[in-house]
């Protein structure tokens, strides 16, 4: 069984428990073991939890879980850009899926409810597909 770890943003807490349980049941139905859970401030410390958990033997996957809500300004543009650019280098580093559910850059608060499961089971999904050599098929 492929053991995985979770990283979830708390700066929006109530979806994010939602999108670990909705992560939990995905994990189970696929026969994935969750074998440790990390909770960051938000988005922006997502890739360095996610480093950690990929330096450990234990840990063959991660999936990362969050919110970057549309602001006043660009900022979550560009910080959505980078996290993703640096889940992305990890994966390739490590050579170990990162599943990606961060909702946005730049979602609307109204966008935010229907998208919170769905998301967190296709990063876990994505995770399933990409273990061993990545050549399994996807299906939907």
């Amino acid at each position: 069984m492929a053991r995985i770890g979770l990283v979830l943003g708390r700066f929006h807490r109530t979806e994010a428990e939602d999108m670990q349980r909705e992560a939990q049941a995905t994990a189970t139905r696929l026969g994935l073991d969750i074998v440790a859970t990390t909770w960051v401030p938000g988005s922006m410390e997502a890739p360095l939890a996610t480093r950690r958990l990929l330096l450990r033997d234990d840990i063959d996957a991660v999936a990362v879980l969050g919110i970057i809500e549309a602001g006043e300004t660009g900022h979550g543009l560009v910080m959505g850009q980078a996290v993703i650019k640096s889940l992305i280098e990890l994966q390739l580093d490590f050579m170990k899926p990162v599943g990606v559910g961060i909702l946005g850059p730049q979602i609307q608060p109204s966008q935010i409810p229907s998208r919170v499961r769905p998301f967190a089971r296709a990063a876990v999904e994505a995770i399933e597909a990409m273990l061993g050599d990545g050549t399994k098929p996807i299906t939907a």
